[in-house]
């Protein structure tokens, strides 16, 4: 006989309880805690094989060396964006998760990017928000409303798996994730434990029957993706579409991938007629430089493997009060603090007056550590009134006792840097070697922060 479990389970981190909590003692969260009912059977002593194994053949272990791994072969999409950012095409029986703000463009690029698809392989796009009419509008604003693409605008799970086995599609979108519904367990949709049922089962679906899903998730309020956290832990590639409401630019991001490198960027522009590549997206954040400013610098910075140009800014002004505000935006916060710190004991220049506001221009976030120097400097201009030389870039990360640290990466940043343009470019004095030298564009190793204010400043 099945027996009734109850059991509430906190929505951020996971963690199960025998009974309500106010506050997750795991996670800390509050409020998080939502009821779970399952059936619960006694199972037999002896368990069958799962079907993955009987698959694979492997129901023993077995030596590493004695298996013949087969080469994946990548399906590449029109988007060469795309394809960077997933490693360099679509691996056949992965299961893709994309996260992105309400109304930033998910459904757009997907439908986009599986509509192109439809031309060679059988896609079918299952929709738990829109209505297939909408989809039609928007396909045909977009000029792909003449696809060969099949919709299927349904929430229930049982169905859709039905579906799946008769079509047999190649390739599988659900729009969204916190939509679908799973008849067997007994919680609203959306709830934690409705996600984290409904991604297992496609996942079961991706890697038994080698078809690629596509989930699309909401977010929160924080910028996360809802739902437990180990929904990202389930799938193969987490990416997250990101950008401003004020800016058309938008940044695909790999933050997990099993087949590629992580970290990867894709960008796009926003029009009318729906998402368009960018491909040298360098030239897009300086293209708006104002000449003969002060408080600007240029960075090489490295997203993934793709060296990027970014502008940082910086204002600084005589505090009105007696506590000097710091504010940025596309940087660290404490991190920007830090560096202001360093600035101010190592730079010799007094700041502790001086309201400091930091930028990243054009809704670009800039987290690495070879942005240090770019952004010393742009204070150091703001704060002396000085030029810097708009032929001039800058790459290092900043330590507390004021030495530039090295970079990885450092020809591919170099590089970049002399395709677009620039004259000088300065760089970690551990990172230098002969073989810098020959890019077309002056490289300057610098050692220290008081050396490099020294080297641009006079």
């Amino acid at each position: 006989m099945a027996r009734i479990k109850t059991q509430y389970k906190c929505r951020s981190c996971g963690y199960i309880s025998a009974s309500y909590l106010g506050r997750c003692p795991n996670c800390g969260a509050w409020n998080q805690f939502e009821k779970e009912t399952q059936e619960v059977q006694k199972r037999s002593a002896k368990v069958a094989p799962s079907q993955l194994i009987k698959k694979t053949g492997l129901n023993e272990p077995v030596n590493l060396d004695k298996i013949k791994a087969e080469k994946e072969e990548r399906i590449e999409t029109e988007s060469e964006e795309l394809n960077r950012v997933l490693g360099g095409g679509i691996v056949p029986g992965s299961l893709v998760l994309i996260g992105g703000d309400p109304g930033i463009g998910k459904s757009t690029l997907m439908l986009q990017i599986m509509s192109d698809l439809s031309k060679k392989y059988k896609v079918l796009y299952v929709s738990g928000e829109e209505s297939a009419n909408q989809i039609k509008l928007r396909a045909d604003r977009l000029g792909v409303g003449q696809s060969q693409m099949l919709l299927y605008p349904e929430t229930d799970m049982h169905d859709i798996r039905d579906q799946i086995d008769d079509v047999k599609p190649d390739f599988v979108v659900i729009d969204s994730i916190q939509t679908m519904n799973e008849p067997s367990l007994d919680s609203m949709t959306g709830s934690a434990s409705q996600v984290r049922e409904v991604t297992s089962e496609l996942m079961k679906i991706a890697k038994m029957d080698a078809i690629t899903v596509f989930v699309i998730g909401h977010v929160t309020k924080e910028g996360a993706i809802a739902g437990p956290k180990i929904l990202e832990h389930m799938v193969d590639t987490v990416l997250y579409f990101e950008g401003d409401e004020h800016h058309s630019y938008r940044i695909l991001h790999s933050v997990k991938n099993r087949f590629g490198a992580a970290n990867e960027i894709g960008m796009f522009e926003m029009e009318n007629e729906g998402l368009k590549e960018v491909t040298n997206p360098s030239s897009i954040f300086l293209d708006q430089r104002l000449p003969k400013s002060t408080g600007s610098a240029v960075v090489v910075s490295l997203e993934g493997t793709r060296p990027l140009l970014a502008e940082i800014q910086a204002l600084v002004t005589p505090t009105a009060f007696g506590y000097a505000k710091r504010t940025t935006s596309g940087i660290d916060y404490n991190r920007a603090a830090l560096l202001l710190a360093v600035l101010e004991k190592r730079g010799n220049l007094m700041l502790q007056n001086q309201d400091v506001y930091l930028t990243a221009t054009g809704g670009i976030r800039l987290n690495e550590p070879a942005i240090d120097v770019a952004a010393i400097m742009a204070v150091a201009s703001s704060y002396t009134d000085k030029e810097i030389s708009p032929t001039d870039c800058f790459i290092g990360e900043v330590g507390l006792t004021g030495e530039i640290r090295r970079v990885n990466k450092v020809d591919s940043r170099i590089k970049e840097a002399a395709k677009v343009g620039f004259e000088r470019i300065f760089i970690p004095k551990h990172n230098m070697s002969k073989k810098l030298t020959d890019f077309g564009i002056e490289v300057i190793p610098v050692s220290s922060v008081s050396q490099a204010l020294k080297l641009v400043f006079g």
